[in-house]
C-alpha cells in the first residue's frame, strides 16, 4: 500500500512540475502512454511493482494485453485502474479459446511462432470470451480508455492466413493481389470486421466502459526490405486499412491502429518517414484518425548507467512529428514500446527512467532542441 501512494504522489508532482510553461511553447500532446504487454505471466506481486514503476515515473496511460491466462490478465487491469492509470487494452487474438476445438495454427517453421488462422476465428467463441473478460472488468469496476482488437494482422507473425516461406531472403508480396493464399486473407479480413463489430457492441454493453474508444489493430509498418530479408508475407498499413473500408470497418471503430519503428535517420528524414506513414490519418470530420498504439526507438547500449542521448534526439524528433499529426487532430494517441522487456527498446534501464524514456511518455513536449 506504501508503495502505491508513492507513485500516486510521484504521479501528482510530475503532472504538476511538467505543467505547461507560460510562454505557451509547450502543449498538451493527447494521449501518450507505455506498453507493457503480458503481465498475465507475472506474479501479483510483480505486476504490482512494475505498474507502480510506470505510475511512479509520470505515466498517465497505458497499453495493456488480455492474453492467456485472462484472469491474470484482468488482475493487472485492476491495479493499473487503482493506480489511476488510463488503460488502452489490447484483445490478443491469438488465444486458442477463440478459435474451434483442434485448430491447429500455421507453422512459423521455427523462425517465428506459430500462429492461429484469423480466417479460422470463431465468432461465436470469441464473443462469448470477450463478454466473460469485459464482465469481470467490469464487477472489478474498472474503466477502459480504449480497445484495440488485434495485432499486427497485416504481417505473418500474427495472421495466419499470411505465410513464412521456407526459405527466407527472397521476394515477398508487395500488394494483395501477391499474397500466396489472397482468398483465406481476404476471409480472414471479413472475419476480422465481424469481430471488432463483436467487440464494439460487448463494450457498449459495459457500465463502466461503454465510451471506450474502439481502435483496429495496430498494423506493422515493416518495410518490404525486411519481410524478403526474414522471408514473411506483410502489405502495407494503407492498402489493408483500403480493403478495411472496403468492408465497413468505419462504421464500428473510433480509430485505426497503426506501428512505428522508423530506424535509424537524420531528425528530418524520421519526421518525413513518420509523417509519410501515417498520410491515411484523418480528422474525425474527414475520416478517422490513427491511434499509434507502439512506437519505438532502439538502443542496443547495455551499459549502466546508459548513454541515451542518440535515442534522446530521435525520440524528440518522432514526438515533433506526432505533436503536429495531435495538432491536426489526425492522431489521438502514441504508446511507446516497451517498458521493460525488450533488451534494445525498453527504457526502464539500470533501475530508472531512461532519458529517451521520459520524453517518450511525457504527456507534455516541448519540441525537438533548437541547434
Amino acid at each position: 500500500m506504501t508503495r502505491i501512494v508513492l507513485a500516486y504522489s510521484l504521479a501528482a508532482f510530475w503532472a504538476i512540475a511538467q505543467a505547461p510553461l507560460a510562454d505557451g511553447h509547450e502543449v498538451p500532446a493527447g494521449r501518450v502512454g507505455i506498453n507493457r504487454v503480458n503481465l498475465a505471466w507475472l506474479s501479483r506481486d510483480d505486476q504490482k511493482r512494475v505498474l507502480t514503476q510506470i505510475a511512479g515515473s509520470g505515466v498517465t496511460h497505458v497499453r495493456l494485453s488480455l492474453s492467456r491466462p485472462v484472469d491474470k490478465s484482468i488482475e493487472a487491469l485492476e491495479i493499473a485502474d487503482r493506480l489511476g492509470l488510463r488503460i488502452l487494452l489490447e484483445i490478443q487474438l491469438s488465444n486458442k479459446d477463440y478459435y474451434p476445438e483442434g485448430t491447429q495454427p500455421r507453422s512459423g517453421l521455427g523462425r517465428i511462432w506459430d500462429v492461429h488462422r484469423l480466417s479460422e476465428l470463431d465468432l461465436g467463441r470469441y464473443r462469448a470470451g470477450l463478454r466473460a473478460a469485459l464482465r469481470a472488468v467490469d464487477d472489478k469496476g474498472i474503466r477502459l480508455d480504449a480497445v484495440e482488437t488485434g495485432n499486427e494482422i497485416n504481417y505473418s507473425a500474427y495472421n495466419g492466413d499470411l505465410l513464412v516461406y521456407r526459405k527466407p531472403r527472397g521476394p515477398t508480396p508487395r500488394s494483395v493481389a501477391a499474397i500466396a493464399n489472397r482468398h483465406a486473407f481476404a476471409r480472414g479480413l471479413d472475419t476480422y470486421v465481424d469481430a471488432v463489430r463483436i467487440t464494439r457492441e460487448e463494450v457498449r454493453a459495459t457500465r463502466h466502459s461503454s465510451g471506450a474508444a474502439v481502435v483496429t489493430a495496430g498494423l506493422s509498418d515493416i518495410s518490404v526490405g525486411e519481410a524478403d530479408r526474414r522471408g514473411m508475407e506483410r502489405l502495407d498499413p494503407g492498402e489493408v486499412i483500403s480493403l478495411l473500408q472496403e468492408k465497413g470497418i468505419d462504421d464500428v471503430v473510433d480509430g485505426y491502429g497503426i506501428h512505428v519503428y522508423p530506424g535509424p535517420r537524420r531528425d528530418a528524414a524520421l519526421m518525413r518517414d513518420v509523417t509519410n506513414l501515417l498520410d491515411f490519418c484523418r480528422a474525425r470530420d474527414a475520416g478517422k484518425p490513427c491511434w499509434v498504439t507502439e512506437w519505438g526507438v532502439a538502443n542496443t547500449a547495455r551499459s549502466c548507467p546508459i548513454d541515451d542521448r542518440e535515442r534522446e534526439r530521435a525520440v524528440r524528433a518522432v514526438r515533433s512529428a506526432f505533436q503536429v499529426l495531435m495538432a491536426e487532430k489526425r492522431l489521438e494517441a502514441a504508446f511507446y514500446y516497451d517498458w521493460d522487456t525488450q533488451p534494445s527498446y525498453s527504457v526502464w534501464r539500470c533501475g530508472t527512467l531512461s532519458p529517451a524514456g521520459v520524453v517518450a511518455i511525457n504527456p507534455i513536449f516541448a519540441g525537438a532542441p533548437t541547434r
